[in-house]
């Protein structure tokens, strides 16, 4: 078994494919629509979609909005250089809704981007983990 995708629902699927690709970094993989049932997949991440977790991001056709709810919490992903990684997604209009420094109670260096539809997503220090 791996863990082979995280599926968040989008807005407007090219600003969120822009964001992905342009300010994250990621490559687009696949990408997949449904006529009959009105909806387009895209599927990205920084490696191989057959080998690596990617996330998919479902576009239902004629949505424009939804209510994310309190249960979810962000995506992560692993960075050399948080505070550098921060610059970068500024200078490429990113979001920055908290600025790099240690988690609350640990050492660990944080922080956090929003998406073009409010998702979270944490810049973790890639640093082995124990």
């Amino acid at each position: 078994m791996r863990f082979a995708h995280v599926m968040i629902r989008v807005n407007d699927l090219e600003e969120s494919l822009g964001f992905y690709t342009q300010v994250l970094g990621m490559k687009l993989l696949k990408t997949s629509e449904n006529t009959e049932y009105q909806y387009t997949l895209a599927f990205l991440g920084y490696g191989d979609i057959n080998n690596h977790t990617v996330v998919e991001l479902t576009y239902n056709w004629g949505k424009n909005s939804y209510e994310q709810g309190t249960a979810f919490g962000h995506l992560a992903i692993a960075v050399e250089d948080v505070p550098a990684t921060c610059e970068l997604i500024r200078a490429k209009g990113g979001t920055i809704s908290r600025e790099a420094g240690p988690v609350k109670g640990g050492t660990t260096i944080i922080a956090f981007v929003k998406d073009p539809n409010g998702y979270s997503i944490e810049l973790v220090e890639d640093k082995p983990q124990t």
